[in-house]
């Protein structure tokens, strides 16, 4: 019997760094990745998660360009633009990749809502980058503008941060399970899933973007995944990143990261939230995270390369 893997694709699946974010860009992109997932289907069942930070960032300046002539959306709007566009481009270069492999295979994309708190401590301090980069001069005057608050995203220029609430419920669970169970390949949670509080016995969107690692980790324990891969740019995790001593690591115990979280190894706007969302999936069910790159995806799978961590 297979394995059954939640796998986090991170934003250069869809648009590498410095890359103009044209379809074409993101199709090409994904194509790549497909062929990277497809060669897992031997040993596992795999449910997708995505991140959206990058593409929401856009639609928002895209909107606001032209918010004279079309009013924009509200942010969770945005969030279900994302899962319906990049949810069709993963399955469409999937589907290529399967039917060049002659492997026949469903592919179902879920539009995901996820419960958060209303009272989250996170709709008090955005912290969640979207959008492109800018230069410390384009972000003052940014802030200056449009009111949005600006952060440096660990090292590589300034965005505009959002509120990202704890995910805490997935709406659309059963389904999922139920398609997992057809042996469909689902994308679901994309972008960390649209963020929805309950109001007096009833759903409401709410302008945020949940953290996709944080809502992968959630997903993997509801649908009771045996494994969590989070693919990102890196080959393995490191401490002193970047530094003369830099350290990379093979595997991470609960503890360790920990410790490493606590001392500030792991940046809020990149590793951070991936090392939390291990944590939260390894401490709650006694299985393993594996975070590495994409393009070494089979020799992390067999042990050889990537970052393991367990309780």
């Amino acid at each position: 019997m297979k394995k059954l893997a939640v796998v986090a694709i991170g934003g250069n699946a869809v648009n590498r760094p410095g890359e103009e974010a044209t379809a074409e860009n993101m199709l090409k992109n994904l194509s790549e990745t497909a062929h990277f997932l497809v060669s897992m289907l031997d040993e596992y069942d795999i449910v997708i998660t995505h991140g959206n930070g990058p593409q929401v960032g856009n639609i928002l300046v895209q909107q606001d360009l032209a918010k004279h002539v079309i009013p924009p959306f509200p942010l969770d709007v945005n969030d279900a633009q994302t899962q319906g566009s990049l949810g069709y481009m993963i399955a469409l270069t999937l589907g290529n990749e399967l039917k060049k492999k002659n492997l026949d295979r469903q592919i179902a994309a879920v539009v995901t809502q996820i419960v958060v708190d209303k009272n989250d401590e996170g709709f008090k301090k955005p912290s969640k980058p979207v959008g492109p980069f800018y230069s410390k001069e384009e972000a003052e005057k940014l802030r200056e503008e449009k009111g949005w608050i600006m952060k440096e995203d660990a090292g590589r220029g300034w965005r505009r941060v959002v509120p990202s609430p704890i995910p805490l419920d997935i709406v659309e669970k059963e389904v999922i399970k139920t398609l997992v169970e057809k042996d469909i390949i689902v994308i679901a949670a994309g972008g960390g899933g649209i963020p929805v509080v309950q109001e007096n016995g009833t759903l409401k969107g709410v302008e945020a973007v949940i953290d996709k690692d944080r809502a992968s980790a959630l997903l993997a324990k509801e649908i009771n995944a045996d494994i969590l891969i989070i693919l990102t740019g890196v080959e393995k995790v490191a401490i002193n990143f970047k530094k003369p001593d830099e350290r990379q690591l093979d595997h991470l115990t609960i503890e360790e990261a920990k410790k490493y979280l606590s001392e500030g190894q792991f940046p809020a706007g990149s590793m951070g939230p991936k090392i939390e969302a291990a944590i939260d999936f390894v401490s709650s069910t006694g299985k393993e995270c594996l975070i590495t790159d994409m393009a070494v995806l089979d020799k992390a799978l067999k042990g050889l390369t990537g970052t393991r961590v367990t309780k």
